[in-house]
């Protein structure tokens, strides 16, 4: 989810490989080195690109109006605006082969983000694009790197893409950077979205032609991470729809839990925006595959327009959609991953935020969140089968949780 809902504006710059395409020797046979990058913006050292072969990836659909293409230096590290979804970024922060703390750290962001902007640069989209009034120009990478971890990330072609995809790409940059130093493991680290595909591979949650765990994960960390699942969609999706609805004004690249909405006036029909698949159309199946129904704990917004169709599905007064049963019917992951358990010698760690502030959005407000997801889906510890710790950050909202002190004296102390 990094940003769920935040829009991301980033300004292009134009790099040229420092290689040729090559196949590292160290590198599993399934992964192809296919350029390098040494003029990074955002204090990274390097970025390299990789493909992986194994047969079963296939590339995603992406919104056809651009709203979920590739921006900002990514555009060109990938090659392409919309690349393939065998397609990923590794950064690699300062330090990363001469850091004194053995293990190695990979970051993993979230839906919508990237990593120089969730990691590197909170303030690459400029004021409240990381959910404050003003963002700092360093976060997570910097914060660990100054104390000697060797620090790396990774970013995924597709910026609402399949978890079980992304899973397997995990575990490919957790052996990439096993490689580098010849380490035994890695520690993870995966914020919102991102903690679906690092839970997920670490469990051995994965296509039928996946590969499993490989035992190289020393420790997990997951910040505002919705292990119990998230309903925001659906249970805010009137006021939500605004921000994603393009004759409402909307350009977010999050998805609707509607395929018709009425916008002055004009009743419009947009199947290619659905979290459920529609018309042909499927531009967001990471988000599909976090849905948990909260109905029964925390109830629903219905000071919203149209709140029970929009949620049960239906046609109301300005909408029309599915209803939440029948995207998670359509291939949520949440039961899978709270029923297959973490590895016992895998210690994870759990952080939430508290602070329903996000400025621009509609806050989740319906039980204690830190904006999107609820303290105790982030707190979840279902299918953990062994809990490191957990924390609740109460002044923290869910895009401060890459960079905000609290969160990140939090985690450093939790990979000492």
């Amino acid at each position: 989810m990094r940003r769920i809902l935040a829009v991301v504006t980033l300004a292009a710059a134009l790099l040229v490989p420092t290689s040729v395409p090559t196949t590292a020797s160290a590198d599993p046979a399934h992964l192809t080195l296919e350029a390098t990058f040494t003029d990074v913006a955002n204090g990274w050292a390097k970025v390299d690109r990789y493909r992986d072969t194994t047969p079963g990836f296939r590339d995603e659909q992406y919104p056809p109006d651009g709203r979920g293409d590739q921006d900002g230096q990514r555009r060109t590290f990938f090659g392409s605006a919309r690349p393939s979804s065998a397609e990923f970024l590794l950064y690699s922060a300062p330090g990363w082969n001469t850091g004194t703390r053995t293990t190695p750290v990979l970051l993993v962001h979230g839906a919508n983000d990237n990593p120089d902007r969730a990691w590197a640069n909170p303030n690459e989209s400029g004021g409240f694009g990381c959910g404050s009034a003003t963002c700092p120009s360093t976060g997570l990478m910097q914060y660990l790197a100054a104390r000697g971890h060797r620090v790396f990330a990774i970013g995924f072609a597709h910026k609402q893409g399949d978890n079980l995809q992304q899973a397997q790409q995990v575990g490919d940059a957790v052996a990439v950077i096993r490689a580098r130093p010849g380490v035994a493991k890695v520690d993870v680290v995966g914020w919102s979205k991102g903690m679906m595909s690092a839970r997920m591979y670490v469990a051995s949650v994965k296509p039928a032609w996946g590969r499993n765990y490989a035992g190289d994960v020393r420790r997990l960390v997951t910040l505002g991470g919705p292990n119990g699942g998230y309903d925001y969609p659906f249970a805010h999706g009137w006021a939500h729809d605004f921000s994603v609805w393009p004759e409402c004004g909307g350009a977010i690249n999050a998805p609707s839990p509607h395929t018709h909405m009425t916008c002055y006036g004009r009743y419009t029909h947009h199947p290619e925006l659905s979290i459920t698949p529609a018309g042909g159309h499927d531009a967001y199946p990471g988000q599909r595959q976090m849905l948990a129904r909260w109905d029964g704990v925390y109830g629903i917004n219905t000071s919203t327009q149209d709140w029970y169709t929009t949620y049960h599905g239906g046609q109301g007064f300005y909408t029309a959609g599915p209803g939440i049963q029948a995207a998670i019917d359509a291939g949520s992951l949440i039961d899978e991953i709270q029923s297959t358990p973490t590895p016992a010698g895998v210690p994870v760690y759990l952080l939430a935020g508290g602070a329903p502030t996000i400025v621009g959005v509609w806050n989740e407000t319906r039980g204690p969140s830190d904006g999107v997801v609820f303290v105790a889906s982030a707190l979840d510890t279902t299918g953990v089968a062994t809990v490191g710790a957990t924390k609740l950050v109460a002044s923290a909202n869910h895009l401060q949780l890459g960079w905000a002190t609290s969160v990140m004296s939090t985690v450093a102390g939790w990979l000492a």
